[in-house]
């Protein structure tokens, strides 16, 4: 296995991955708006009609013509005649004209003649002497467009709401349904096959005997892969027999957009994930072998288009890894737009160590630092094996450590990855 012993750095051998993959590979589908948060955009969404449609006010108070209101203050009020109400969702029957204004709730269509709104608490309702009709004392001037949105102030009509690959959000759900949308183009979630191997691996419902170990891999990835965009298909936990392993992959590659096997990827002669790869396609395996901790053994492959990716069964390492490569590959399948990994930045509390030419990740815990207004975090390294699922699962994110550094210093300032 001489590829081994030439490690990729992990953005590398990512890149690498990603150009032997077509994008995107995923069919799609029409579905319910009430089902498509979490999903990702298989076609551009153009505004049907601009939003708002109609001019509209962002508080209580009274439509004016904004002129009438030019000098008012609270010792020189301005005096405007009340003719009506606006009524809620329904349109206006009379015209604001000079010297007039109209009584008008938040969400509530603008009268003909109007410009802008005066804020209640800026008013007061009085009776004129004489006069059929009362008039409002008008503290405060506004100008023209003050507390109103106008038509196509948010959107206009024919513009680009949503573009192919975005994620829809509650933002996005929220938007669209505005417009009038009820459903939604979304690419489908690939189908992700997750195999464990190993003669010590059993099933969580079964109690180990000594030496024996519950599967966990498959359900942390499975997560993952939810997480990421994509839909998990388990087939189980398969014996360390090269046939048996070859044709459990064969099938599920042949149901599946993408394949994960989780343990079997180290050098030892009993180890056998990278030669299964091998078989199911061309050009196979591009990577083995990844020079970052936890998961030097990765295997990253290609088998006629799809992702075939080995991972360590360590649960750390695979899930780390599973951050580093799975969740890449699912959203080019999905044909996902590029967007920020969530970060934050913090002190780092203790001296961490590395080796030259290594990228490490580690799980760091967050902690809140100081009383001040402004929240700040210190960032708290947890140690542990990469057999430890715990140490993980304590995490709030991962620190990296570049490969050109030996290390990072108690007191640095570092980004911190939030998983």
């Amino acid at each position: 296995m001489p590829e081994f012993l030439t490690l990729l750095p992990p953005d590398e051998a990512r890149t690498l991955l990603l150009s032997h993959l077509p994008s995107p590979i995923i069919d799609s589908e029409t579905i319910d708006m009430i089902h498509a948060f979490g999903r990702f955009t298989a076609s551009d969404t153009f505004a049907p009609h601009p939003l708002p449609d109609f001019p509209r006010t962002t508080v209580d108070g009274y439509a004016v013509r904004a002129r009438d209101t030019f000098g008012a203050t609270d010792s020189l009020p301005a005096y405007l005649t009340l003719i009506g109400e606006v009524p809620m969702g329904d349109t206006p029957s009379f015209e604001i004209g000079s010297g007039q204004c109209a009584l008008i709730h938040t969400g509530g269509m603008l009268p003909d003649g109007a410009d802008a709104v005066v804020m209640i608490e800026y008013t007061q309702h009085i009776v004129g002497a004489g006069s059929p009709r009362p008039e409002i004392e008008i503290f405060k001037s506004v100008a023209d467009g003050e507390n109103l949105i106008r038509i196509g102030e948010d959107v206009s009509q024919g513009q680009l709401v949503l573009p192919k690959g975005a994620l829809i959000r509650p933002a996005e759900i929220g938007g669209l349904m505005a417009l009038g949308f009820t459903s939604i183009h979304v690419a489908k979630k690939p189908r992700v096959g997750l195999i464990s191997t190993g003669d010590e691996v059993i099933d969580p419902s079964q109690t180990p005997r000594p030496g024996q170990v519950r599967d966990i891999n498959s359900y942390t990835l499975g997560a993952l892969v939810e997480k990421s965009g994509g839909e998990a298909i388990r087939y189980g936990i398969f014996s360390d027999n090269f046939q048996v392993l070859k044709e459990a992959a064969a099938k599920a590659l042949s149901e599946c957009d993408m394949l994960i096997i989780t343990a079997g990827s180290s050098a030892s002669t009993r180890d056998m994930t990278a030669e299964v790869i091998r078989t199911l396609g061309e050009p196979g395996v591009l990577v083995h072998g990844i020079n970052t901790r936890p998961g030097k053994p990765t295997i990253l492959g290609v088998c006629n288009g799809k992702a075939v990716i080995g991972l360590p069964g360590n649960p750390v390492s695979a899930l780390v890894n599973g951050y580093l490569f799975v969740a890449p590959v699912i959203e080019k399948n999905l044909g996902a737009l590029p967007k920020p990994k969530a970060t934050v930045q913090a002190k780092l509390t203790v001296n961490l160590p590395s080796q030259a030419g290594r990228e490490d990740w580690w799980p760091v815990k967050l902690v809140v630092s100081g009383q001040s207004s402004v929240v700040s975090f210190l960032a708290d390294p947890i140690f542990g094996k990469s057999n430890l699922i715990f140490t993980l699962a304590s995490a709030d994110g991962l620190l990296r450590i570049h490969p050109d550094a030996t290390g990072l210093s108690a007191g640095e300032m570092v980004e911190v990855v939030l998983i």
